[in-house]
């Protein structure tokens, strides 16, 4: 069949990202003797420098990694809530949602720390050695991708009389940088300078200069510039320009940790995500939904199916997921569970919001989730449409919205990871001066509401969008996989990995690149995790190249299909490995014309 690039082979090792420049940075890293973590984590630095309006260094970052001789593991590199984070302190305020920028959004930042534990516990190299590109093109700068410039244009306002700082790197001589222009960060090349420099004078190990830098972004130089930085009010989505809750201490405290994933199998195949703290489980839960016989790949039986069995698991989502203690992810993703949805799947489309009642337990909806699922409409508010949603936007009255990044690495020695940054947009928050870079706005997606699975509260992490993937096949770990897009990405991995395991194969290996570049669709009925926390109840949004057939009868069956871009709709990126011949493969998107994969 025809695609847009060929699924890329070889026996050497393979990086696919969001972005040529990380694909290749973390190209050089393998062809220099490092592995796959070593690659993954310069790929993450680079991204931070390339991609400052979809990820920074003060973001997070869910990775599942898979060791050649080891256990599948999720690192999970999201932040918690600060200790003054409470849903009294934030109501106190005038607030009934946590805003979409500013101070106020921040949890303790994840992404730094993620890095670090995965490069010393699995990599090979020095924060030196995997830092040096992402330093190169900070100093020196890079060609900046088209929406760096437009994104800033939209908040040149705020910029200019508010993120002053963000102005400094961001409006150089008042101006925008143009696509395929320069873009330099010398003060985040300076950041990485003196953090590499602090560690080296601590030790002259590898593992302790890791250790080192750690603490540095902890309790040195970085961490006491971020939480004074946080302290100071800023303006945000309410209008108003509020502090935020973030402390030293809460910095201090924190450590990325290991899991084990949840997992789920179909036909042949384990698919690992993060647990229920993420909406990783959700793309499990449509797997668990499917019948024995599925409709023809494509047909408009096929995308109806999905699109319900999304809703669905959605719907669970909202009402069970979160950082708690008594998310049933076993019940979730049972059979019995799962035959019972499935009963309600009918020929139309539901408008629905339709939680479960796993272990019969009544769901928790919070107020704004019942207030929007009855019909407030608040992508209209924004002046965001539904056709590719996922891609940074920003409303008439400065509300942000940022997208995310994806790696995938496979190296010769068997190892695969996977990683999914975001978070730290340039929008989301003003530049610290003296380091480079903001802070984050995670928060944002959890409720001012006591007693929901994802409520707001001191110490627990808010349930994230960002979902890496990781597929095994007869137990075997063979395929690595992700994509950005918000709330939209448990929706495109899963087409995409039904688009691998139903269709045919490409020289022997999986087809990546052909289930990457087919027609891709997402749903809207369930509320949004980001500020305003929208839903548009029967929303299908599908790229054109879907077909007016398969248009025509989602439209009789009563969806509310909108029609995209012929390439609008998903980014993903993917690696695999046959563990029989030890083939390596990658692929990469072809929409928004950046992200690539590299390998031989």
């Amino acid at each position: 069949m025809f695609t847009t690039r060929p699924t890329l082979q070889g026996t050497f090792g393979m990086a696919s990202t969001t972005h040529w420049l990380a694909s290749q940075s973390a190209m050089a890293v393998l062809e220099d003797g490092g592995n796959a973590y070593d690659a993954a984590v310069a790929a993450g630095f680079v991204l931070h420098v390339v991609e400052p309006h979809l990820n920074g260094p003060a973001g997070e970052v869910p990775i599942i990694l898979a060791p050649a001789d080891g256990p599948v593991r999720v690192l999970c590199g999201q932040g918690p809530a600060p200790a003054g984070a409470s849903v009294a302190h934030y109501t106190g305020l005038g607030l009934d949602l946590v805003p979409g920028t500013g101070p106020l959004a921040a949890a303790v930042p994840g992404a730094f720390d993620a890095w670090m534990l995965l490069l010393r516990d699995h990599g090979t190299r020095s924060p030196a050695q995997v830092l040096r590109y992402a330093i190169g093109y900070a100093e020196h700068g890079h060609p900046a991708v088209e929406r760096i410039g437009e994104t800033v244009e939209t908040v040149r306002a705020l910029f200019e009389t508010e993120w002053t700082s963000s102005a400094e790197i961001y409006l150089p001589g008042g101006r925008s940088v143009a696509a395929g222009g320069l873009l330099r960060n010398r003060p985040l090349a300076a950041t990485w300078r003196r953090l590499i420099a602090e560690a080296e004078a601590a030790s002259a190990d590898r593992e302790a200069q890791i250790d080192a830098a750690r603490r540095i972004w902890r309790e040195g130089f970085i961490g006491e510039a971020l939480a004074d930085f946080a302290a100071r009010p800023a303006m945000d989505t309410s209008g108003e320009r509020h502090a935020g809750t973030l402390t030293g201490d809460d910095l201090a405290a924190f450590a990325a940790t290991y899991e084990a994933p949840a997992t789920h199998d179909w036909n042949g195949w384990t698919v690992a995500k993060a647990g229920g703290w993420s909406q990783g489980p959700s793309f499990l839960q449509q797997l668990a939904l499917l019948p024995d016989e599925l409709p023809a790949y494509g047909s408009p039986e096929y995308v109806h199916l999905l699109i319900e069995g999304s809703k669905l698991a959605m719907a669970d989502r909202e009402a069970w997921y979160g950082d708690a203690d008594d998310v049933p992810l076993d019940t979730l993703l049972s059979a019995g569970y799962n035959t019972a949805r499935r009963a309600l799947i009918g020929g139309a489309a539901s408008y629905e919001l339709r939680p479960g009642s796993p272990d019969g337990r009544t769901p928790k909806l919070s107020k704004h989730a019942l207030a929007v699922a009855s019909g407030e409409d608040a992508f209209d508010a924004m002046g965001v449409s539904g056709s590719g949603a996922g891609e940074p936007t920003v409303s008439k009255e400065g509300a942000t919205r940022g997208d995310t990044c994806h790696i995938d690495i496979v190296d010769r020695w068997g190892n695969l990871v996977s990683a999914t940054p975001s978070g730290g947009w340039l929008q989301s928050n003003p530049v610290v001066p003296a380091l480079g870079f903001p802070l984050g706005t995670r928060l944002q997606m959890a409720w001012l509401e006591d007693g929901l699975p994802n409520s707001l509260m001191p110490g627990r992490r808010p349930r994230t969008t960002l979902t890496p993937s990781l597929a095994l096949r007869d137990g075997v770990p063979v395929m690595a996989f992700g994509t950005p897009g918000g709330d939209q990405q448990d929706q495109w991995q899963v087409h995409f990995f039904l688009a691998v395991a139903l269709r045919s194969a490409v020289r022997g290996g999986l087809d990546l690149q052909g289930a990457i570049d087919a027609p891709n669709w997402h749903q809207d009925s369930f509320p949004g995790s980001f500020f305003p926390r929208a839903m548009r109840p029967g929303s299908v949004t599908v790229e054109s190249r879907i077909g007016a057939p398969v248009v025509d009868e989602l439209r009789r069956r009563g969806h509310a299909v909108t029609v995209g871009d012929p390439w609008s709709e998903g980014r993903l990126c993917a690696v695999a490995r046959d563990p029989e011949t030890g083939v390596l493969s990658a692929a990469a998107n072809p929409r928004g014309m950046q992200g690539y994969a590299v390998g031989r």
